[in-house]
């Protein structure tokens, strides 16, 4: 895959993929059980979910894609990179646990 910014510069697709990933995974597999948990039917809880992924995709794209700038990106040391990953992986272990908590309680 080939992405480019709106300068025409090469970027990195893996970032906009793993949070388009994750948005997917997370939005539509709770999205629609908290829909129904609120008193919404099963299809309207699917279709509310698909858009905000779409939405997410959208702002992902254009954070991490088209106004991404990769000579800033060289100026922060990988080994802060990898720190603030392995620090946001718990984050996200939380937040999964998180939002299955009420539905499990239910």
């Amino acid at each position: 895959m080939n992405l480019r910014n709106r300068h025409g510069s090469a970027v990195d697709p893996v970032p906009f993929l793993v949070v388009v990933g994750l948005s997917f995974m997370i939005l539509l597999s709770f999205g629609p059980l908290y829909g129904q948990a609120l008193g919404l039917s099963l299809e309207l809880g699917i279709t509310a979910s698909a858009a905000l992924f779409a939405v997410a995709t959208v702002a992902a794209f254009y954070r991490q894609v088209w106004t991404f700038c990769p000579e800033a990106a060289s100026a922060v040391p990988s080994a802060v990179r990898a720190e603030r990953l392995f620090h946001l992986i718990p984050i996200l272990a939380a937040l999964i646990v998180a939002l299955a908590v009420p539905l499990a309680v239910r």
